[in-house]
């Protein structure tokens, strides 16, 4: 049986991922992303699942630094529609709530409705954790925006659901494992994951990137991050549409690797179908 971390608690959003992707699982809550990647570093989980973007609030703080020197490996992408309900004890109505709390991204994600309410706000470390927080107050004055799942978790009242800004709001998860599992190359949409870091000369990511213009690879993400006291060059995280496999992208690669000084595939894996949705509108 599969063990599957995350942060978060149960009820939350990657709670809900890893029951989609693993419904046999077995689910270990964690504080923290970090904690969460060393559990399956560690063994004690066999994958780990870590939301990296929002489409509302960007990419996720701290991942993309904590992806490339984890030592583990992107295995498969998740998008996940995020539904957020504003929720309170049992009887509570609109007018006794004074303060919502929810994590920092939801509540960025939910603005409109904080602004109609003009409560005050206040972070917890989780979405979830949020709901269970007012649940252990059982103050009618206190609510919280988690998703719809954590209501009937922590038996709380709904008392607006879908109260996100963005009804298109997605975020998308990965799943890392301790071991490499590339996707073979079969000609269906697949997903590279990347890190490098170029060689200290002028135009250095200039030159490193410019196999993927002349190759014809779409380069979806690179992020940015710099190691020690930013006298070292800078480090990439990236993202491209295709397979190492196909030749124009062993092109692509190959002058990427002549121009840095390292380069590691940190996962190669199907394209989600939200991705084929998008696109074709």
């Amino acid at each position: 049986m599969t063990t599957v971390a995350y942060q978060g608690e149960p009820g939350s959003n990657s709670s809900t991922v890893a029951r989609v992707l693993y419904p046999m699982g077995n689910e270990l809550a964690c504080t923290s992303f970090e904690q969460a990647l060393d559990a399956v570093t560690l063994g004690a989980a066999d994958v780990a699942v870590i939301p990296v973007d929002n489409s509302a609030a960007g990419r996720v703080a701290d991942v993309h630094h904590l992806l490339p020197e984890s030592g583990l490996f992107i295995v498969a992408e998740y998008f996940l529609a995020i539904r957020f309900d504003l929720m309170g004890v049992p009887g509570t109505s609109l007018e006794q709530v004074e303060c919502v709390r929810s994590h920092a991204h939801a509540l960025g994600q939910c603005r409109k409705v904080l602004r109609e309410g003009g409560w005050r706000t206040l972070v917890s470390d989780d979405t979830a954790g949020a709901a269970r927080e007012v649940a252990e107050l059982g103050d009618a004055r206190h609510a919280a925006l988690a998703p719809p799942a954590a209501a009937r978790l922590f038996g709380l009242d709904v008392l607006r659901s879908e109260v996100e800004d963005d009804p298109d709001n997605t975020t998308r998860f990965v799943v890392l494992s301790r071991e490499a599992s590339f996707a073979p190359a079969t000609g269906e949409p697949t997903m590279t994951s990347l890190f490098f870091c170029v060689r200290n000369i002028p135009s250095a990511l200039y030159k490193a990137l410019g196999g993927f213009a002349s190759s014809a690879v779409n380069l979806t993400k690179i992020e940015s991050y710099q190691m020690g006291a930013g006298l070292n060059p800078s480090r990439f995280y990236v993202e491209i549409e295709g397979h190492p496999d196909e030749p124009r992208v062993d092109l692509a690669l190959q002058e990427l690797r002549f121009f840095s000084s390292e380069v590691r595939i940190l996962g190669v894996y199907p394209a989600h179908e939200h991705r084929l949705r998008e696109r074709t509108g």
